[in-house]
């Protein structure tokens, strides 16, 4: 008799992901995959030579843990390291969800968050944000639908990838005062992107919080896979327990401490990132395309055919994000890049538009 999985995990298909893959060389222009395109701080590669690899790292990246600890002003207590973000996302639905638990999410989004609910057995029902209205989530709307199907979790991406949409401060805390028996999973992955952001720390003092974070996209550290999870001490211990030891490279922690200790690389970058983004979309408004208003540096823009505009363009070594798997058909998203990018982009567009 031949071993077969779990049912959950026959169904599940793989999550559609942007970023480079291994058939693009590297004169490739990667707009996929919502990153800092001015790369990490020079102190990380300094900190890399000096990184013994002949034995195991901190076993709970303690020494990263303490340091972000400190700099979020939060007991270490409070505070779980993982690789990646969505790492941490999958023990939290290992620690907590049970068969035929409900999860809500805020959609279309992140297809993570989907995807480790499923293998859990859970049942994902989804409140969708609509074209028409540029994604706004509408709280009440959110709000009457979770207590409708009373969920284990809400996710909620904010700001939302992929359509950019910040929910102000009183917003989500409408959502934890409403729906006190879910626990309300805020991924504030692109955060460090918005201008003006405020600050969701305050609301640790609701135990049905989980804070994510990610340390790979602001600091430009992607392949080396670092995000940590804010939440009241019972959550961050139940987190604990499924983690397996080591999660976090040595490099990754020694990386990620170099880079926190250079804030003002990162500043520059997101200040330069910020002009460069709205050079392009006022680019691409004035080639005629409807540019989604967003709140950080990667947006949707409304296209004819997503998956034939992301052909054309892979043809000439560019690549954007096509919308068909968040069930986007009419759009991609581009994640901004460098000034001399962009031009490259736009003049792609150019040349796509003048073949059609």
């Amino acid at each position: 008799m031949s071993i077969t999985p779990r049912p959950e995990i026959e169904k599940l298909t793989p999550v559609a992901h942007g970023g480079f893959h291994s058939a693009h060389a590297s004169d490739w222009i990667d707009f996929s995959s919502n990153v800092n395109p001015y790369g990490p701080s020079p102190r990380v590669w300094d900190a890399l030579r000096d990184v013994p690899i002949d034995r195991h790292p901190d076993p709970r990246a303690t020494p990263l843990r303490d340091a972000l600890a400190e700099i979020q002003n939060v007991s270490a207590r409070q505070l779980i390291v993982g690789n990646g973000s969505v790492d941490l996302i999958y023990h939290l639905a290992v620690a907590y969800l049970r068969a035929r638990d409900r999860v809500l999410i805020a959609a279309p989004t992140f297809g993570e968050y989907a995807a480790s609910a499923a293998i859990m057995g859970a049942e994902v029902i989804e409140y969708r944000a609509r074209p028409d209205n540029d994604f706004a989530i509408d709280v009440a709307a959110l709000i009457e639908q979770a207590r409708a199907c009373s969920p284990r979790f809400i996710f909620l991406c904010n700001p939302n990838n992929p359509t950019g949409i910040y929910l102000a401060r009183d917003g989500i805390e409408k959502i934890l005062c409403a729906c006190s028996d879910a626990l309300l999973v805020l991924d504030e992955a692109f955060v460090r992107f918005v201008a003006d952001a405020w600050d969701a720390r305050d609301f640790l003092r609701y135990d049905n919080l989980l804070i994510l974070r990610s340390l790979t996209k602001d600091y430009a550290l992607t392949g080396l896979r670092v995000g940590y999870a804010l939440a009241s001490p019972p959550i961050i211990e139940s987190l604990e327990k499924v983690q397996p030891p080591w999660s976090v490279n040595a490099f990754a922690q020694a990386a990620t401490i170099a880079a926190l200790r250079d804030e003002q690389h990162l500043r520059d970058s997101l200040t330069a990132l910020a002009r460069a983004k709205n050079d392009l979309v006022n680019d691409l408004t004035r080639l005629g395309f409807r540019v989604v208003p967003s709140a950080t540096h990667f947006f949707l823009v409304q296209v004819a055919l997503a998956s034939e505009f992301a052909r054309q363009l892979r043809e000439r070594k560019i690549v954007v994000r096509d919308g068909t798997s968040w069930g986007l058909p009419n759009f991609v998203r581009i994640a901004t890049r460098t000034p001399e990018e962009n031009v490259k982009l736009v003049d792609a567009i150019q040349r796509v538009l003048r073949a059609a």
